[in-house]
């Protein structure tokens, strides 16, 4: 009999067999009291209220987080849009000053993305998630006061370490709320945002373009109101985000069960905030976890070209200034609508999100083949070709949705969470240093190494698609179908997906 453990004691006496009762006393879950009293209500008490909490949790959660990713998106376009006026004589960043200081951002995103990962693990995480964007909008209007390249290297680097935490949590916060077929489509609705982000950033660079005070330049500007922005949510976000659906207050005690009862299928538990090194090590030896931060790093070195350096290429391609930024527009609009659909398929088609995910790097592949290779005159196939760039976000949350829904063990997953960051932010590091200024307006270097990077992703995708499926198929025939009352329990208990027998891979 597994040993006794205090904290968890059931709301009633269970009629259960002894072996049951031992599992019952090693959930550590933060959900698993909550999970004992499932029993007080018979399966059509509990299904009855099913699709009322599911709408209370979009009606309140969704709109928290995709307005927390529209913010924290457009603190990151920030640069990017400031570059559109007098950043680069005003803070003497010519050359590849530039590109370091659009680099620095990741190298501070890299320094804390793994100590992150063990905090939201540890911490309850929308209080956690919270601070960090209180100190973010504090770093972001400290822009304005950058008076030099050091000055913008020091706030960029501080202000990826305070950013690090945000999509881990994010990611966190969906796995705990909605059950595996419909994570894909909330993650993709809210990475979307990412698009929104950057209509709105192109409509604010544009209209602060127009803005002219010989206190203030543009730039500074454009820190200023968005860190803002950042500052008045922040707010918001601590007095509404619930930390778990456990301490959800616009749940009844009953649609908190519920709650719990809808993600115990998800045969992770909800969260377990204590350390275990096995599970750790466990994730830097998984074959998943290897092919998902490649994934991850090649969507880094994408996003940190793309991000960094949309301005320069269309400025390139023979377009002023202000309407560099206003023809980034439509890029928001695309990611906003492709996105979404994505989500939507790989929720509807069981086992598709690795398909999905080879397929969508196509278009922007053939985008990037059309930047290289289409003479400067035609400029409006080449600034075409550039917004669909913009789709990097499909493959980005599906991997991440791979991860949620793929790794088991808290520890085991916040340690892949976090090696997936880590890789992600090297990857934008490279990213936006294989643009070389001397090879403007093309770029054929960093265009080369963003090909490569789509290539690679497709093929991963179906390595990854493949061995899980082989892996699932070799655990049907030896255990059975799986994915049953011992699979969630096992959950609860903090089991690995390499050690639970009863644990299914989506694809």
């Amino acid at each position: 009999m597994a040993e006794k453990h205090p904290d968890i004691s059931p709301a009633r006496e269970p009629s259960v067999d002894e072996g049951q009762l031992a599992a019952e006393k090693q959930m550590r879950d933060i959900g698993a009291e909550l999970y004992l009293e499932v029993r007080q209500y018979s399966r059509e008490e509990l299904d009855a209220e099913r699709k009322i909490v599911l709408r209370k949790i979009d009606w309140v959660i969704m709109p928290m987080i995709c307005v927390t990713y529209t913010i924290q998106f457009l603190d990151k376009l920030s640069l990017n849009y400031a570059n559109a006026y007098t950043l680069t004589p005003d803070l003497g960043l010519q050359g590849s000053r530039y590109s370091w200081v659009a680099a620095i951002f990741n190298f501070g995103y890299l320094f804390w993305a793994l100590p992150a990962n063990y905090l939201i693990q540890r911490l309850p995480v929308a209080k956690y998630t919270g601070s960090m964007i209180l100190l973010w909008s504090i770093l972001l209007c400290c822009h304005v006061a950058a008076k030099n390249y050091a000055g913008i290297l020091a706030l960029r680097f501080l202000l990826g370490m305070f950013e690090a935490s945000i999509s881990p949590a994010i990611m966190n916060i969906v796995s705990m709320f909605y059950t595996r077929g419909e994570q894909p489509l909330r993650m993709c609705v809210f990475l979307a945002f990412n698009g929104m982000a950057t209509m709105v950033g192109a409509l604010l660079g544009y209209g602060l373009g127009h803005a002219h005070s010989p206190n203030i330049k543009t730039w500074q500007l454009i820190f200023l109101v968005i860190g803002l922005l950042n500052f008045v949510w922040a707010w918001v976000f601590l007095w509404i985000m619930p930390d778990s659906p456990s301490s959800a207050k616009f749940l009844t005690h009953k649609q908190r069960i519920v709650a719990i009862d809808r993600v115990a299928s998800n045969m992770i538990g909800v969260k377990t905030k204590q350390f275990n090194m096995a599970q750790a090590i466990e994730a830097l030896l998984d074959f998943k976890v290897h092919c998902l931060i490649l994934i991850g790093m090649c969507c880094g070195v994408i996003n940190g070209g793309v991000s960094n350096f949309a301005s320069a290429l269309i400025k390139g391609f023979g377009f002023s200034g202000i309407y560099t930024t206003l023809l980034q527009l439509p890029t928001g609009a695309i990611e906003f609508v492709v996105v979404p659909i994505c989500g939507l398929a790989a929720g509807y088609f069981k086992n598709t999100r690795c398909l999905i995910l080879a397929f969508i790097c196509l278009p922007p592949l053939g985008g990037l083949l059309g930047i290289r290779l289409t003479p400067l005159s035609h400029r409006w196939t080449l600034v075409g070709c550039t917004w669909l760039q913009y789709i990097v976000g499909a493959p980005v949350i599906l991997s991440w949705n791979l991860l949620t829904t793929n790794i088991a063990g808290h520890t085991k997953r916040s340690t892949a969470n976090g090696l997936w960051f880590v890789f992600y932010a090297a990857g934008n590091i490279a990213g936006a240093n294989i643009f070389f200024a001397r090879e403007a307006p093309r770029y054929f270097s960093a265009l080369t190494g963003l090909i490569v990077c789509y290539c690679a992703m497709v093929v991963i995708a179906l390595v990854l698609m493949v061995y899980m499926a082989w892996e699932n198929k070799g655990r049907n025939k030896k255990y059975g179908h799986g994915e049953d009352e011992q699979a969630i329990q096992d959950g609860f208990t903090d089991i690995t997906d390499g050690k639970a027998k009863h644990f299914r891979y989506a694809l």
